[in-house]
């Protein structure tokens, strides 16, 4: 057997001032055929996993090319389609195939394309002809549309935010894949549209029991081979942005389509009901400095360089400052320019130095101090589950009892081996200011004594009911109060 991989990645909120284009991927990862590294990237697991399946099947796995970016704006539109050719033309040179299996996000936007990944896997439909398997995994954090559910066998999303399965999915999906081609099972695809758009953290309540129940499914029935929640991505504008239910069953397109529904219909009862408790920035500082012991986590929620965001905001930097806190350790505040000045200074050198809030409005204001040098790092990488992320040149810099990592390459933060990458024992500080939404659970939450979620600002959209949508549907809540009342 013969089967083609390939991956093109990354999740785009089309608000964002930070545009996309092929020198983003390079940051990130664009390596050719046969070069991709043994650790994957959060969207490239197929291709790691793929080569552990059909080395000991002993099929043929024809890798095509693999490229990441970290989240950001549109795609450059050249960009785009210079690396979707890429794939096409080792899909073309590598035919006949018994397969195609792709790492996507699912939340692509580029400059002319809504639909970068519909365009994608339809394109690869036109290769492949009609019985041929086509499958991906994606983020949940994607948009499950119509062209791409027309275009695809399967799908199979990563259960859980934060990503801490990437690999466990994509081992499904190739398990999926396998039996598939073999003729052993008959996988259809039924879906289901919520008629919202939530944020929803596995690392709670009502979550978390939502996808142990949609494990146990999976568990007790044959019938029923996969079941991905598609979140949605609250922060593109594109026209079929929302919650939608994934169930992938053995030949069984009724029964897929009745499950699919009455889970979706269950989420949609539990609306407003998912995201954690958020406080304001002075409130967030008062209970960091109110707690007998560290480290406390602040996570700058909506400076999340994960959300396409710049993750230079100042904002609870300043609250920081203004009521002279120490002991204060902040990873990362994204400042290229700030980097370049301390590299050329050198590690002891005492600098004045303006850094953070260039990028967009509702990110307060530059950081204006005489600052200490501490340490440069080139090509800085921190740990994410099974793969690393890389948040470029980075410099630790001190001041005022307060530490800051500048970075190059934009990067939200996942692991406490941000700051130990610099020098920065994490468990020494009082307090540890972070930018992340949630991915920074699963590690930051065992070493932390409290965890602080604040909402400093709206560099993200992050209230659907007065985003500024364009294309997005309107008939879904929370625009909406009830869209199956229509």
């Amino acid at each position: 057997m013969r089967i083609f991989t390939a991956a093109l990645a990354t999740e785009t909120n089309t608000f964002s001032p930070i545009s996309v284009d092929k020198r983003s991927f390079e940051a990130s990862l664009h390596v050719g055929p046969g070069q991709h590294p043994a650790t994957p990237t959060l969207c490239t697991a197929p291709i790691t996993v793929g080569r552990e399946v059909t080395a000991q099947l002993g099929w043929t796995l024809i890798e095509g090319s693999a490229s990441w970016a970290d989240p950001g704006g549109l795609i450059n539109r050249a960009t785009y389609e210079e690396l979707r050719d890429e794939i096409l033309a080792e899909l073309s040179a590598a035919m006949p195939v018994n397969g195609v299996v792709l790492g996507l996000h699912g939340a692509m936007v580029a400059s002319g394309y809504d639909d970068p990944e519909g365009d994608l896997l339809s394109r690869v439909r036109d290769i492949v002809g009609n019985d041929i398997l086509i499958c991906a995994e994606l983020d949940p954090h994607s948009h499950l549309t119509a062209k791409r559910v027309a275009a695809a066998d399967f799908f199979v999303a990563f259960k859980h935010f934060p990503h801490v399965d990437f690999v466990d999915r994509a081992r499904d999906l190739w398990a999926m894949t396998v039996d598939a081609i073999k003729g052993e099972t008959a996988p259809v695809m039924s879906t289901f549209d919520c008629r919202m758009i939530d944020i929803f953290p596995t690392s709670k309540e009502p979550m978390s029991s939502f996808v142990e129940k949609i494990k146990q499914i999976e568990q007790a029935d044959p019938k029923v081979l996969s079941i991905s929640v598609i979140h949605g991505f609250m922060a593109a504008d594109v026209p079929e942005m929302g919650t939608k239910i994934i169930v992938v069953t053995d030949g069984d397109q009724s029964k897929g389509d009745a499950l699919a529904e009455e889970l979706g219909r269950e989420l949609f009862a539990m609306r407003g009901t998912f995201m954690v408790e958020q406080v304001d920035p002075a409130t967030a500082v008062s209970l960091a400095l109110s707690a007998e012991q560290g480290p406390v986590v602040i996570a700058d929620m909506w400076d999340n360089p994960g959300g396409g965001t710049a993750g230079d905001a100042t904002v609870l930097l300043a609250e920081l400052i203004a009521r002279g806190v120490t002991d204060v350790a902040v990873g990362t505040i994204w400042d290229p320019i700030a980097v370049q000045i301390c590299f050329a200074a050198g590690e002891g050198a005492e600098i004045m130095l303006r850094f953070g809030a260039k990028s967009a409005p509702e990110t307060g204001h530059p950081i204006d101090k005489k600052v200490r040098i501490v340490k440069v790092v080139s090509d800085a990488q921190m740990r994410f589950g099974a793969s690393w992320a890389p948040f470029g040149d980075a410099v630790w810099i001190t001041f005022d009892g307060i530490d800051v990592i500048l970075n190059s390459t934009r990067a939200q933060s996942f692991d406490p081996s941000l700051f130990s990458a610099m020098g920065i024992d994490p468990l020494s500080r009082k307090i540890l200011l972070i930018k992340s939404t949630n991915h920074f659970y699963d590690s930051f939450s065992k070493i932390a004594s409290q965890i602080i979620y604040c909402a400093a600002g709206r560099p993200y959209p992050n209230d659907p009911s007065t985003t500024p949508y364009v294309k997005a549907p309107c008939t879904i809540w929370p625009i909406m109060e009830d869209p199956f009342a229509l």
